[in-house]
């Protein structure tokens, strides 16, 4: 790509084959909005649009959203082509990938930089694998190269999606508003929750029903059903059920809780950047691989005994140990160990931004 290519708006194909519509879409329309905010043009590709309706009902200027393609479009491949997740492109496309050349047959000027944008891990393969190359020898995309790009946590991986300004934007919150449009009282615990369904997650409800000055807020979804089905043991517990809200009210509901549930990738990064005390469901794999890769995450974050204790049960790695009990010490210690952790990643670009970086790199 030439210095006067660069010099323009690029366009970006970003695939996204959805497994969890709150998951997968969420960290793709987070880097498409992001990439289009800094000028550039995106196509995201994605099988299920749905969540979009609800997570970012306005769109984002600069951002097309477009089917699932069987070939490449008439202008063929952008100047960047991300898979996010190891979702597996036509081969239709890959092979304009590999020759530059658009489905009409017409030749570009340069052939787009592919990028496996792979799954975060605080695990330390992240390090030695990202930005490593892959050629391709066979198939469709033989002859070019693959690169896979790793979030992460460290300043050897490529970091965690962080737009512009969020520090800003948060600092400008006005907290106690959003807790009294919600009914929450000064004196209560507000527990979000965003999980699956969590082994931990009846001994939660009981000891939050226990508590008295605790109202939980049930996002919708698995985690709403999974508080319905437990409600009848515990009517007295006040629980909010929330309806479905754009990415950024979202945030706001993690600034404005004591304490947060969160799960999977995109909610995890975003507690993060919340800077409040928060609990994390991993997504489990049948061969347990999602332990190790929990007691990684625990690793970096420097977490507390306590915080290791309640996660071990939380996520049914420890079937015996009883739920440990959250008092405002403990949760003072989460505070400070996330707050601690934030610290450090706000030192360290952001992924978009090595993304960019890279981008220019292999230009």
């Amino acid at each position: 790509m030439t210095s006067a290519a660069l010099s323009h708006p690029r366009l970006w194909d970003v695939f996204c084959q959805v497994i969890d519509n709150y998951g997968d879409i969420g960290v793709c329309w987070r880097l498409c909005a992001q990439l289009a905010a800094r000028g550039e043009r995106v196509r995201l590709w994605t099988d299920d649009a749905s969540a979009l309706a609800w997570m970012a009902p306005l769109g984002a200027p600069g951002v097309q959203v477009r089917p699932w393609p069987t070939s490449a479009p008439p202008d063929g491949p952008g100047d960047v082509v991300i898979e996010a997740f190891g979702c597996e492109i036509a081969p239709d496309f890959i092979a304009s990938i590999a020759h530059g050349i658009s489905a009409g047959g017409q030749k570009k000027r340069f052939k787009p930089l592919w990028i496996n944008l792979e799954y975060l891990s605080a695990e330390p393969y992240v390090e030695r694998s990202h930005r490593l190359p892959s050629l391709q020898s066979s198939g469709p995309g033989a002859g070019c190269t693959r690169w896979f790009f790793y979030p992460g946590f460290t300043p050897r991986t490529g970091g965690l999606l962080r737009e512009a300004g969020l520090m800003e934007r948060q600092a400008a919150f006005d907290r106690a508003a959003w807790r009294a449009r919600h009914g929450i009282a000064a004196h209560e615990w507000a527990v979000s929750l965003f999980c699956y369904e969590p082994a931990g997650l009846p001994a939660w409800v009981g000891q939050l029903a226990e508590r008295g000055d605790a109202r939980l807020l049930a996002t919708p979804g698995r985690a709403a059903a999974a508080v319905q089905a437990l409600l009848p043991a515990y009517p007295a517990l006040p629980v909010e059920f929330l309806a479905p809200c754009p990415q950024p009210a979202f945030d706001e509901m993690l600034w404005a809780c004591d304490l947060n549930c969160v799960r999977g990738e995109d909610s995890l990064v975003r507690a993060l950047w919340a800077g409040q005390p928060f609990i994390w469901h991993i997504y489990p794999q049948e061969d347990d691989a999602h332990h190790a890769k929990l007691q990684a995450f625990l690793d970096w974050l420097d977490a507390p005994a306590s915080l290791r204790r309640f996660h071990a049960v939380w996520n049914g790695i420890d079937r015996v140990t009883p739920l440990p009990t959250i008092t405002a010490n403990v949760l003072a210690d989460w505070q400070a160990c996330v707050l601690a952790a934030r610290t450090r990643l706000l030192r360290q670009d952001d992924l978009l931004t090595q993304l960019m970086g890279f981008m220019a790199e292999k230009s």
